[in-house]
C-alpha cells in the first residue's frame, strides 16, 4: 500500500513535459506547474507566434508570463526525494531509435501513441490528454504515430497542406493554392486520396487475379510431373516385359534403355520443377507487392498515401493468362513401341535400327507455352544456325558461303543425282531437321524476290513451297508479301525490308514469319500441328536473285533447337 501512495505522489508531483520530479518548479498563470527548464523550452518553441500557451489545457497567454518559483511545491518534491521517491517510467516507455518520439518532451522523450495531422506533432499519452480534454483540440485529426508528420507542413509558409494540386501533382497548402499554383486544378487532400483508393483498389484486384493465375499454373505444372512419373514409370515396366522375352539378345540394350529412360524423366522433371521454382518466386513477390499496397491503402494520414501512391500502384495493366497448356501427350510410349517392333524384327535390324528408335530420335519435350519473344534479342536465344542441303538443290542454284547462300544462275551447276534433289523448281531445303524452338534470319537480294519456307522432308519435289499440306511458305516481292499453304494464296500487308525472320516453335505448333529491320513486325503468324520435322527453305526467283541464311553477332551465340 506504501508503494502505490507514492506512486500517486509521484504523479501528482511530476512535470507533464519532462514525465520527471518537478525541478525548480514554476507555478503558470492557469495554475498548472512545470519545471522551470521545461516550461522554458516549450515556450521558446512558440516565441514566432507571440501566444504562448499551457502544454496540458492550452490556455493562451498574451504577453508570456515571468516565470516565479512555487516555494511551497519545491520543499515538498525535495521530501519526497528524500523518501526514495521514483517517477521515472519504465525504460520501455521510452522512445527508441525506431520509435515515433514526443514533440512535447524535454530530455529524455517518451514514446509518441498518436500523431495529430493538424497541430501537427506526436504526443505521448500524457501530452495526448489535452486532445481528449480541450474542446478545441477534440477536432483535430489523430492518426498513428508517424516520424513524417512534419512533412504536413508547407516549407514554404509554415501551414498545414490539405489541399492537392492536381495540375502539379503534389500536396499545398492554402497559401499556395492563391500563389504560385493559383489557376491549377485543386481539390482537398482527402478527396484525392479516395479517388486514387478507388484506382488503388482496382489494382489490388488486377494483382491479386495475377497470383490467382500463377497457382493455377503451379498446380497444372505439379500435374505434369505426375504424369511424366506415372508415364515413365509405366513406360519402363513395359519395356522390362518385352526384354524378359528376348532376354538372350537384348539384355544389355534393356539396361541401356532404363537408363535412357530415367535420365530423360530426370532432366524433364527437372526441368518442369526449375519453372515451378521461377512461378513460386512470382507468386512470393506479387504478395509482397500486395502487402505493400494493403499497406497503403490502410494509410491514414493522406498526405503520406499520396506521396506513397506514385511508387507503388503502378501495376501491369495487362492480364495475366495462363502460360501452361498440358494436352494429352503419349510421352514415353512410343519407347515401348519402338520395342515391341525389335522384337518382331529383332534378328534383322537391332544392332541397324536400335539408333533410330523413338527414344534417341524423338524428343520428349513438356508443353510449358513460353510466351512468343517481343524484340530480337528475346529471338536470338533461339537462333539456329541454318545450312543448305546440296542433295536437295536444283542444278540452277549456286550454293556458296558455306551453304548458307543460294543464287539462282542461267548455267547449271554440277551436282550428282539424288533422290532428294529439286528437278522441275528452284529450290532446296536446309540439311538440319528443325524442332523445339528455333529461330533464322534470311536476307535477299534482287528484282524479283525470293520464297522463304519451312517444309517436311518428303514433300512433294515437283510441287512448289506452300502449294501441298506439306510445306508453308511466304513469298517476298519488292514490294509485298504473299503467304502461301496447300495452294491457298493470303495477301500479307506490312514493311518489306530484306531480312525476313522466321520462328518456329514445333510443339506448339506456331510459325511465325517477321519483316526485320531496327525493329521486328509481325507479318503472318500460324497456328498447326506438325507432324514430323521441318526443314528451312528458300526459292529465288529470277537469274541473280539470292538469299542467305545469316548469323547475328549475338553475343549470347547461338542456342540449339529444344
Amino acid at each position: 500500500m506504501a508503494q502505490r501512495g507514492n506512486q500517486i505522489d509521484s504523479e501528482k508531483f511530476s512535470c507533464s513535459i519532462c514525465l520527471d520530479l518537478l525541478k525548480d518548479p514554476v507555478t503558470i498563470p492557469c495554475g498548472h506547474s512545470y519545471c522551470r527548464n521545461c516550461i522554458k523550452i516549450f515556450w521558446d518553441g512558440e516565441d514566432q507566434r507571440r501566444i504562448h500557451s499551457c502544454p496540458q489545457c492550452r490556455k493562451e497567454f498574451i504577453p508570456r508570463p515571468v516565470l516565479q518559483k512555487n516555494i511551497m511545491l519545491a520543499e515538498l518534491v525535495e521530501d519526497l526525494k528524500k523518501t526514495g521517491l521514483q517517477a521515472a517510467p519504465a525504460d520501455h516507455c521510452y522512445a527508441g531509435p525506431e520509435d515515433v518520439a514526443c514533440d512535447v518532451c524535454t530530455g529524455r522523450k517518451m514514446k509518441a501513441v498518436k500523431s495529430c495531422l493538424s497541430c501537427p506533432a506526436s504526443y505521448c499519452k500524457n501530452h495526448l490528454q489535452p486532445h481528449y480534454n480541450v474542446l478545441g483540440l477534440k477536432k483535430h485529426k489523430l492518426v498513428n504515430p508517424s516520424k513524417k508528420i512534419q512533412e504536413n507542413i508547407c516549407p514554404r509558409h509554415g501551414e498545414v497542406m490539405k489541399i492537392f494540386c492536381r495540375t502539379d501533382q503534389q500536396c499545398i497548402c492554402y497559401l499556395c493554392s492563391m500563389d504560385e499554383h493559383k489557376g491549377h486544378e485543386t481539390v482537398s487532400a482527402a478527396a484525392e486520396r479516395t479517388e486514387k483508393q478507388k484506382k488503388l483498389q482496382v489494382s489490388r484486384q488486377q494483382n491479386q487475379k495475377r497470383i490467382q493465375d500463377q497457382e493455377k499454373d503451379l498446380k497444372l505444372l505439379q500435374q505434369e510431373v505426375e504424369a511424366f512419373n506415372v508415364s515413365a514409370d509405366k513406360a519402363v515396366e513395359d519395356s522390362e516385359k518385352i526384354f524378359t522375352e528376348l532376354i538372350h539378345l537384348i539384355q544389355k540394350r534393356s539396361s541401356d534403355v532404363k537408363q535412357q529412360i530415367r535420365s530423360q524423366q530426370e532432366t524433364e522433371v527437372s526441368r518442369v520443377k526449375d519453372f515451378q521454382e521461377k512461378l513460386e518466386q512470382k507468386i512470393t513477390e506479387l504478395k509482397r507487392k500486395d502487402g505493400e499496397l494493403e499497406q497503403l491503402s490502410n494509410t491514414e494520414d493522406h498526405n503520406q498515401f499520396l506521396h506513397n501512391y506514385p511508387s507503388l500502384s503502378a501495376l501491369s495493366e495487362s492480364t495475366h493468362s495462363s502460360s501452361i497448356n498440358i494436352h494429352p501427350l503419349r510421352y514415353f510410349e512410343d519407347v515401348t513401341a519402338a520395342v515391341s517392333e525389335l522384337r518382331d524384327k529383332l534378328q534383322d535390324i537391332l544392332r541397324d535400327t536400335w539408333t533410330h528408335s523413338p527414344l534417341t530420335v524423338t524428343e520428349v519435350d513438356v508443353l510449358l507455352l513460353e510466351p512468343e519473344p517481343k524484340s530480337r534479342p528475346g529471338f536470338l536465344k533461339y537462333s539456329r544456325e541454318i545450312t543448305l542441303d546440296p542433295n536437295t538443290a536444283n542444278r540452277k542454284l549456286l550454293l556458296s558461303e558455306g551453304n548458307r547462300k543460294v543464287t539462282l544462275m542461267e548455267e547449271q551447276q554440277f551436282y550428282l543425282d539424288h533422290p532428294d534433289r529439286f528437278t522441275h523448281l528452284f529450290q532446296v531445303l536446309s540439311r538440319e531437321s528443325l524442332t523445339g524452338r528455333c529461330y533464322w534470319e534470311v536476307e535477299w537480294r534482287g528484282r524479283g524476290g525470293v520464297v522463304v519456307a519451312v517444309s517436311y522432308k518428303n514433300s512433294m519435289r515437283a510441287e512448289g513451297f506452300g502449294f501441298n499440306d506439306k510445306s508453308w511458305s511466304l513469298r517476298c516481292d519488292t514490294n509485298s508479301y504473299t503467304f502461301y499453304h496447300n495452294n491457298v494464296k493470303t495477301l500479307v500487308p506490312g514493311p518489306v525490308f530484306s531480312t525476313v525472320g522466321v520462328y518456329l516453335d514445333h510443339r506448339a505448333g506456331i510459325l511465325s514469319f517477321y519483316s526485320v529491320s531496327r525493329t521486328m513486325t509481325l507479318l503472318h503468324r500460324v497456328q498447326t500441328t506438325f507432324t514430323q520435322p521441318l526443314h528451312a527453305g528458300v526459292r529465288p526467283f529470277f537469274f541473280g536473285d539470292s538469299a542467305e541464311f545469316i548469323i547475328d553477332s549475338n553475343p549470347l551465340g547461338f542456342v540449339p533447337c529444344f
